[in-house]
């Protein structure tokens, strides 16, 4: 997912892990050079969509305007996590 809107600076990425660990998804998030956020998610299909829906809304202080979903196909990860450093 790409998650574009105010989602740098408010909180974004921790929220994404909690809302993760709570729905049993794995995978990472990481801030995106242009201001958005994007996440790696992998789990059982229900619980994904939970997490996409959840991150129409976001933490409290966010702003999200969009959000780009992408199959990639499976990928197994464990655990989710914040991938530090601002990639492209």
């Amino acid at each position: 997912m790409i998650v574009s809107g105010k989602v740098q600076g408010v909180g974004y990425r921790n929220w994404a892990i909690w809302t993760a660990n709570a729905l049993g998804v794995t995978g990472w998030v990481r801030n995106v050079r242009d201001g958005r956020v994007e996440i790696m998610a992998s789990g059982e299909h229900t619980a994904l969509e939970a997490m996409v829906e959840a991150c129409r809304q976001g933490p409290q202080l966010a702003r999200v305007d969009d959000i780009e979903v992408q199959a990639v196909g499976e990928i197994h990860l464990k655990g989710f996590n914040k991938r530090l450093g601002i990639e492209a």
